[in-house]
């Protein structure tokens, strides 16, 4: 199995591309191998033939440097090698030892001993006919009892009755007091964890634990920001329909270039621990998909428009839906932005930080505020459409004074759509 991404510790087996005794060639697609993050095409890059194939198409959980095929040089007869298994190739450590292998033989040729015949069983008989089991015999119940447990829904089985003879009363069915008793059906359904799921909690536990979080939240007028929008939409002429989402990504990475600490990762390498600060902002971008939170990264986004900016984030957005995304086009982001305002009811929330990155900006959705405004006349209200985001910072890197700033700066653009321009 093939270490595809530098996270990946297993992969699952897709469609092979390829059957026993196809020639391969450089840049063959040999197999589809899915991550836990994306399925991609694993290339060949050598010249050769496919001898056998040891883990079939379906495989789950398949670890990195388990062996999945057997591949020979060209001209080599593969016939041999129809009968080649995971123990041949070192990755089945199943075989038994030579040692029992002779006591099976052995254990074949003596003649197993014939088994005594089992006793049969007497039933009871009573003037020829079996006796049915006290179980299957319905209880005695009167009439007016019957109709009062069928009334208040009382399981008739679960009564004792203590009328004659032991028939079942009213007083029985009223008296009677439900007991818990374990469901016949579990009321439960265990869910069994993807790649991507034990990849995903993995991750943010170890950022929650390793990564000391701090938050400032703000409100953000975006009345002027919808207006400018509104414009740029209509002239567009389909080329490109921008969203609230986009202008906070560019806001983000304006934000950025203007207070660079935010713009830095925690990394420890050969022993050394630094913070890198980068130079561009690449900004990652929370998708929901099927499998679980996906962040493909929009690259150098300080240098993009917002019309590149939206058609990015929506074929990213795709892609990551369907499975389709290439290692390097969701790691190596520097900041990331989650957005639950498609959902009216979330006013606000905090994210956890996607490390090694030491910022997140977590988006509520855009609300409808009177606020007051001093005219010539006097006071009057104006409706003004507001958004509540909530940054997120890793305070190992970025200082509560700097996150703050940060936050600044990010509302300065938004609430003056102008500054898209500078």
């Amino acid at each position: 199995m093939p270490a595809l991404s530098p996270t990946m510790t297993a992969g699952n087996i897709g469609v092979w591309q390829k059957k026993a005794g196809d020639g391969l060639q450089p840049g063959d697609v040999l197999v589809e191998i899915e991550t836990d993050k994306a399925q991609m095409d694993f290339e060949f890059q050598e010249e050769g033939v496919l001898a056998k194939v040891l883990k079939d198409s379906g495989e789950k959980d398949v670890p990195v440097g388990a062996p999945i095929a057997v591949l020979v040089e060209e001209g080599v007869d593969v016939a041999p090698f129809e009968s080649f298994g995971l123990e041949d190739a070192g990755g089945d450590k199943s075989a038994a030892p030579e040692e029992s292998k002779e006591e099976s033989k052995g254990a074949e040729a003596a003649p197993a001993p014939t088994p005594a015949p089992e006793p049969v069983a007497q039933e009871p008989e009573t003037s020829g006919e079996k006796l049915q089991p006290s179980i299957d015999r319905e209880p005695s119940i009167s009439p007016a009892a019957k109709a009062l447990a069928l009334e208040k829904g009382v399981p008739v089985k679960a009564l004792k009755g203590t009328g004659r003879g032991g028939q079942i009363t009213k007083e029985d069915v009223e008296k009677y007091k439900p007991t818990a008793t374990v469901a016949a059906e579990a009321s439960y359904e265990d869910i069994p964890l993807t790649s991507m799921r034990k990849t995903i909690a993995s991750r943010l536990q170890q950022s929650m634990r390793e990564n000391p979080h701090y938050f400032v939240s703000t409100t953000l007028s975006v009345s002027k920001l919808l207006k400018l929008r509104q414009a740029l939409n209509a002239s567009a002429n389909g080329q490109y329909k921008l969203s609230v989402n986009d202008f906070l990504v560019k806001a983000c990475a304006i934000a950025l270039r203007k207070v660079p600490a935010v713009n830095s990762s925690w990394l420890e390498e050969g022993g050394q621990v630094v913070i890198r600060q980068h130079n561009s902002a690449d900004i990652s971008v929370a998708v929901a998909t099927p499998n679980g939170l996906i962040t493909p990264v929009v690259k150098n986004v300080e240098g993009l428009g917002l019309s590149n900016i939206s058609n990015q984030i929506k074929d990213l957005g795709k892609r990551a839906r369907e499975n389709k995304l290439k290692p390097e086009e969701y790691q190596g982001g520097t900041f990331t932005i989650s957005n639950m305002g498609m959902n009216a009811a979330v006013e606000r929330f905090t994210a956890v930080i996607n490390p090694p990155q030491a910022g997140i900006l977590a988006v509520g959705t855009t609300r409808k505020v009177a606020v007051p405004v001093e005219t010539e006349e006097g006071t009057s209200v104006e409706w003004d459409d507001q958004i509540v985001v909530t940054g997120s910072f890793d305070h190992k890197v970025v200082d509560g004074a700097v996150g703050a700033e940060w936050i600044k700066e990010l509302k300065k653009v938004v609430e003056n759509p102008l500054e898209f321009l500078l």
